[in-house]
């Protein structure tokens, strides 16, 4: 059995490093190769061109990067179809796999896309190219089947990988422990991205949120977890915008900041969504190129940003978005929580639902949906 993937940015590398295990326990021989990144390369995948390749944010970004990608994206395509796999599986990227998917599929090979696109949030007309690019979506939200199956896609809820990964009772003990933290301790973890579009727009006022935040709260302890490879980027932002903080950086162990945190300082994005199943207060920011946001407005419609209020269909948390994504009032939302014990409670109400509803054995659904199509073939 063979299988191509294409997974983008630390996210996607993450949901089809959670899938490969569960295929490899379906198919022992199972050989599987594209476009990956770390977890899934550790998990037998070959990587003919790393994720990170991918990771580029917004419309303006990605018009910069389009020729380079555009190249990938071909080559990847002429070589799975002269040597054709059983099936190709697109992780998220819908923006490089749609287009993908559907030359794979106008060839015969069978295409699937693991994370429906967000079409409920904004972009709907995706609907219509997914009935000509995919065979069959592999959903993460419960709501999304019935969706697409309106616009003719066939689709399957499988739950989120991530609800099944991040324990329900967090391990908060634990966690301050390994990072050297009291039990006593206020900390607010600072999640600026994962790429270094993110981090370069978002971190500066983050950062200056913390040090407005240790200002008013000297005993206040701050840990920022650092993507792999992004070091040197995010250590001269932090001597810059929070000298003097008490801030411990972090390569990797994102799950471990949120486990100890009390509340999050966070980037919009899926570890939105992780800090919800950690059932931590959070303060969502955002900030993209101005002509990217213009862009983005229009096509929304529904009022909510953030994953958690999207999947809560309220705002349950803050959502701090372009010219509001600055240092003051970040800093203001982010201690208003450290102050709102019944808030908390609520909250972490709402997170425990959530958690139940998410969790769905994804990796086992989604390999049993994947071997029906494989194997109808």
């Amino acid at each position: 059995m063979r299988l191509a993937m294409v997974a983008g940015e630390a996210s996607g590398d993450l949901l089809a490093a959670s899938l490969l295990g569960a295929l490899h326990e379906r198919w022992p021989d199972l050989t599987t190769a594209g476009i990956g990144g770390p977890r899934m390369q550790a998990a037998g995948f070959e990587a003919w061109w790393p994720s990170d390749r991918l990771a580029v944010r917004g419309y303006v970004e990605v018009l910069r990067h389009y020729r380079a990608i555009s190249k990938v994206r071909d080559e990847l395509a002429e070589r799975l179809l002269a040597d054709r796999p059983a099936a190709f599986i697109g992780v998220d990227a819908p923006d490089f796999n749609l287009g993908l998917e559907a030359r794979l599929k106008r060839a015969g090979v069978k295409a699937i896309h693991f994370v429906c696109p967000s079409i409920w949030a904004w972009r709907g007309s995706r609907a219509q190219k997914m009935a000509a690019s995919c065979d069959h979506v592999l959903c993460l939200f419960p709501f999304e089947p019935e969706l697409l199956q309106r616009h003719g896609v066939a689709a399957t809820y499988v739950g989120h990988p991530l609800a099944d990964l991040i324990p329900f009772d967090p391990p908060r003990a634990a966690a301050r422990a390994a990072l050297g933290l009291g039990e006593r301790d206020e900390v607010v973890a600072i999640l600026p991205g994962s790429r270094r579009s993110e981090i370069e727009a978002i971190a500066p006022a983050f950062l200056r949120a913390a040090a407005r935040m240790r200002r008013e709260r000297p005993g206040l302890r701050f840990v920022l977890p650092i993507a792999p490879g992004l070091r040197g980027l995010v250590e001269p932002l932090a001597a810059r915008d929070a000298p003097g903080v008490d801030l411990q950086l972090l390569d990797g162990r994102s799950h471990e900041a949120l486990a100890a945190c009390d509340v999050t300082l966070i980037a919009s994005g899926t570890a939105t969504l992780e800090a919800a199943l950690f059932k931590r207060p959070m303060v969502i920011g955002y900030r993209m190129a101005a002509l990217s946001w213009q862009i983005m407005k229009r096509l929304a419609y529904q009022p909510w940003f953030g994953l958690p209020n999207i999947l809560c269909r309220e705002f349950v948390v803050p959502e701090l978005i372009q010219e509001r994504c600055e240092p003051e009032a970040l800093a203001r939302a982010t201690l208003a929580w450290l102050g709102d014990e019944a808030g908390t409670r609520r909250l972490r109400a709402r997170f425990d639902e959530l958690h139940h509803l998410l969790q769905r054995d994804t990796a086992r659904l989604a390999t049993h949906a994947i071997a029906q199509i494989v194997e109808k073939a």
